[in-house]
């Protein structure tokens, strides 16, 4: 057990490690990048590190501290997380994390506090939360955690110290998938690639109704005309339906559009997301649309972090097409 068992992120481990061993970990950190990477299991290995009873600068992942944290029921750490039935982190929940902060530590050690999604919490409560990030109790260490940190404020996150995730390259993942979810052969190339570095991503991951659905979004986006905002608002209409279909679709978009940079510039395939869609790819890759791919690949981005923040769907995927149609023109 230990940090050697996590998954990639290498660099980020090294930052923490030293960062405990010398005694000077922030009093806040912002955890930045893709969801399902493996973000909140390095909070959480960093909260056993703290607090483990038979390891110096690392866990065990046994004793008594390490099982609890683990198990969600340490009395010094706390994941803050949207209650049951609720979108957003409210501000009471927010105002019940600092006060908790300010009780005196059961182990000796710091009161640990995560907050996950951060961008759950809407401007009220991230407004809350800023005294504490100027002003944090002794002994205290408050982790936000997020995919963009676009929805947060910039006074939140100028008082965090932000330690931004790449997604995990694909050979991590294929090799978690083989060793730990048995998975083997073709199956697990594919999952790894359309993972996009996510592991979170690859064990959720429905291959079959995926393969159908990506088809139906790439005919859908490839169908769209230059000037058509009609059909490009019927478009919007029928993918604004589900939250979690408009956040699987716009995650395909961004794989989509990086393979068409990818593919573009380099003409390798051998980093390709979409690597069965090779053929519609290469034909829609152009290298004189290189600024128009990087321009709807950072719409991707941002219609995720708008939904996310629970804003009216129908009208950020509209104005997401939009935006896709007016750089075709």
């Amino acid at each position: 057990m230990g940090f050697d068992e996590i998954i990639g992120h290498r660099r980020q481990l090294a930052i923490l490690s030293q960062a405990l061993a010398s005694g000077r970990l922030h009093h806040a950190y912002l955890f930045v990048g893709p969801e399902g990477i493996g973000k909140h299991a390095l909070a959480i290995a960093l909260a056993k590190a703290v607090h483990c009873g038979a390891s110096a600068g690392d866990f065990c992942g046994s004793c008594v501290n390490c099982t609890r944290i683990a198990d969600g029921n340490h009395p010094d750490v706390r994941v803050i997380e949207a209650l049951a039935g609720k979108k957003e982190i409210s501000i009471q929940q927010v105002r019940d994390f600092e006060r908790e902060l300010n009780y005196r530590s059961f182990t000796g050690k710091r009161k640990i506090m995560m907050i996950d999604p951060a961008t759950l919490m809407n401007l009220a409560s991230q407004n809350a939360l800023l005294k504490t990030l100027e002003e944090p109790p002794q002994d205290s260490l408050m982790i936000l955690i997020a995919s963009s940190a676009g929805g947060l404020l910039p006074t939140v996150r100028s008082r965090c110290l932000r330690i931004s995730f790449a997604p995990l390259a694909r050979r991590e993942v294929a090799q978690y998938l083989r060793a730990k979810q048995g998975m083997a052969g073709d199956e697990v190339e594919f999952v790894a690639a359309m993972s996009m570095g996510s592991i979170g991503a690859a064990v959720g991951l429905d291959t079959e109704t995926l393969v159908k659905k990506r088809r139906i979004w790439a005919g859908m986006v490839g169908a769209l005309k230059a000037g058509d905002y009609q059909a490009a608002s019927v478009a919007a209409e029928a993918l604004a339906g589900q939250r979690d279909q408009a956040l699987k679709f716009l995650a395909w978009a961004q794989s989509w559009y990086r393979d068409l940079l990818v593919y573009g510039v380099t003409g390798d395939d051998g980093e390709l997301v979409n690597l069965d869609m090779r053929e519609q790819i290469e034909r829609q890759s152009a290298p004189a649309q290189t600024e128009q791919r990087i321009a709807a690949f950072s719409a991707s981005s941002r219609a995720t972090a708008a939904i996310q923040r629970n804003l009216n769907r129908r009208m950020v995927l509209e104005k997401y097409l939009f935006g896709v149609l007016k750089g075709q023109s």
